[in-house]
């Protein structure tokens, strides 16, 4: 079975507490939850601290580690258009700048449910050629938490830094 959902947001949440209100936090889909990780990175750039606070709320019981606190922070040198490249029309020539409203699509593939109670579910990105994967966990209450995410690896500049383009 595979399938792409689309989630879109009217508009992207720049706090916790946006991002409590919006639908897709009741993270009763795998493909709400993985949408919900990208644009809590893509706070990351404006404020820190909010945006591991949405990261927090989306690893419920696990947390966020000092290990992946300092992961992000080494990502986001000189590269805060990473998050923003997931977003559908976010491409390297319009230096990533999503469509209004932002949609994230998130495909499945025949593999991605191999272990129980685990998805492992997909995103392209508009400056890379393959997708990057987020693995999410089901838990006790039904919910499904952001387990582990692979989205900040590099991808094509922006063409404003681009001195080639």
């Amino acid at each position: 079975m595979e399938r792409t959902v689309e989630v879109v947001f009217a508009e992207l949440p720049e706090t916790l507490e946006a991002m409590k209100r919006l639908p897709q936090a009741s993270l009763s889909t795998p493909f709400d939850t993985a949408a919900l990780t990208v644009a809590a990175l893509a706070v990351y750039p404006k404020n820190k601290e909010e945006s591991l606070a949405m990261l927090a709320f989306l690893k419920g019981p696990a947390g966020v580690s000092t290990y992946e606190k300092q992961f992000i922070r080494d990502r986001f040198m000189d590269k805060d258009y990473v998050p923003r490249s997931y977003f559908k029309g976010a491409v390297p020539g319009n230096d990533y700048t999503p469509d209004v409203p932002a949609v994230i699509e998130v495909s499945e593939n025949p593999y991605s449910y191999q272990d129980p109670g685990y998805a492992k579910l997909y995103l392209q990105s508009g400056g890379a050629d393959s997708p990057r994967a987020v693995q999410l966990r089901q838990a006790k209450d039904g919910k499904w938490y952001l387990w582990e995410q692979f989205l900040l690896a590099d991808i094509r500049k922006p063409e404003s830094q681009n001195p080639w383009m």
